[in-house]
Formats: structure tokens, sequence, C-alpha cells
């Protein structure tokens, strides 16, 4: 296995493992779009590509990394599974599949992508996970949109969940949740960490900074993500915002500013509700 080398800040996954705090999100881009926007990303700074099966874009993303030039140990990758693949020997399974698709031997993180309490073998996914990371075959594990009540049932077993994979922006900020990722060792990543739609954007929390510092209401909150310890995951195939996007720690934001975006948070909860919707 290759070994990461970060090209940018990171943090501590795990033990030797380190995630760069912004990485470069692949939703909905396919095909040729996904592998463009891909190389460009990394030619442009990115160090962290994140796709998903479910994105049904993985052999492009694994295009993208391959055209880069960029040699797959400078890289960190992380992809998702279906919950088809939940049970010990299912992940196993998944795994293949997955660097068979992105053209990789071994993956930086894999994340089970929707926890699916219905069918009732998220457990079992994670426990397969961990065995896959004690074998060196992924270097990190994690989840992805689970609530407080799923990831107590993954550590009743025992199990330290690394990393939880959530919609988190200003107005969606989920502070029960992220109380107990920070209680328990829990690596918050944010996917549309931007908000969605981009009219939190606009608010006077986001534009007088923005103003004051000569960034973008878009620098702001991703630096506001980072500067909370938390991943951000941004997606953009435009060359110049994702060079904007990577751009975010040369400058800071005050307590009293983060403190304002803070109480933007409307106590509205995630888009998707994770006991009911699930891929």
């Amino acid at each position: 296995m290759s070994r990461f080398k970060a090209a940018g800040p990171t943090a501590e996954l795990t033990p030797g493992v380190n995630i760069p705090l912004i990485g470069m999100g692949t939703w909905p881009m396919k095909g040729s779009e996904a592998t463009e926007a891909v190389r460009q990303a990394i030619d442009n700074g990115y160090r962290h590509v994140d796709t998903s099966e479910n994105y049904e874009n993985e052999e492009a993303v694994g295009e993208g990394i391959r055209r880069s030039g960029v040699d797959r140990g400078e890289l960190f990758l992380t992809t998702k599974f279906n919950s088809r693949w939940h049970g010990r020997d299912a992940v196993r399974t998944a795994f293949g599949h997955a660097t068979r698709r992105l053209g990789t031997d071994y993956l930086d993180l894999f994340l089970v992508h929707w926890p699916n309490p219905a069918q009732g073998r998220f457990v079992e996914a994670c426990e397969g996970l961990q065995q896959l990371a004690d074998e060196g075959f992924i270097r990190a594990w994690g989840v992805s949109n689970f609530k407080t009540e799923h990831l107590q049932q993954v550590q009743h077993v025992g199990l330290v969940v690394p990393l939880n994979q959530v919609q988190l922006d200003p107005e969606c900020g989920q502070p029960a949740l992220l109380a107990h990722h920070r209680a328990h060792g829990v690596m918050t990543a944010a996917y549309s960490p931007l908000g969605r739609g981009g009219a939190v954007l606009g608010h006077p929390a986001l534009t007088g900074p923005a103003e004051m510092l000569g960034r973008s209401p878009a620098q702001v909150l991703l630096r506001w993500h980072v500067q909370h310890g938390r991943v951000a995951i941004p997606k953009s195939a435009d060359a110049g915002r994702q060079r904007e996007n990577l751009d975010v720690f040369s400058f800071s934001l005050t307590p009293g500013q983060l403190d304002a975006i803070d109480a933007l948070d409307t106590g509205a909860g995630p888009r998707l509700d994770s006991d009911a919707f699930f891929h």
C-alpha cells in the first residue's frame, strides 16, 4: 500500500492517518464531466477526492486520478457503499467492487453511506469495515448520515467510529449530533458544506467578514467549517472556484464571527431522514 503524503492542512483521523480538511465532492457529476473535474481539481491542489457507489461515477473519478499524473500515494480517496452490502462478509465484496471501479488496490476511507436501520445490519457493516482496516485493505473507515442513536448502536459493540459524514451548514448545524461527535472522538465531515441553493451565502454573518477580509462568502463559510475542526467537501467543476475553495488557510475568523455564523442554525434537520432514506 502506498502512503498518503499530505499536500495541505490535515487532521488526524486515526493514528498515522491524516485527512485533508478540504475535499473535492463529485456528486452529481458523471462520465467525462467527473473525470475532467477530478483531474482539474488535483491539478489545482486538491489531494482529497470523495465519491460513492451510488454516485455512479467511481470509474470516471478513477480515470480523473490517472489523468492527473499525481501518484496515488499522494491522494486521499474516499468512497461509500450501499446497504445491499451491509454485513461483515458483504463489506469485503463491496470493497472489491469499489477498488475495481476506481482502479486502485486500497482505499484511504471507506464509509457506510446510509444506516438503513430497518434492515438492521449497519453494525455488522461497521464490524466488517474494522476488519478490512485491521487487515490493511483500507486505511480508515467511517459512516455517513448516521444519527446519534445509530452511532450509539455501533459504539455499543465496542467499535470506535472514526468519522461521520453528514449534511452540515450554518442553517443545518446539527448541534446535538456534533456534541456526541466531540464526546466520543468522532470526526465530522460536512457534505453540502455551502448549504443547498446558496441562499445562506448572502447572510450578513458571512458577507460582513468576507468584505472585511477580502474573501468570498463561500471562503468564509468553508473557513468556519475547518476552524471548527471539520472536514468540508464542496463540489465544484469550475477551476476558479476550486482554487478559491482551497484557499481558506491563510486567514482566520474571530470568535465573534464564528458565533454569528453558529447562530444561523434554524434547528432544521438534514434534507433526508436517515431513519427512512437509504441507498
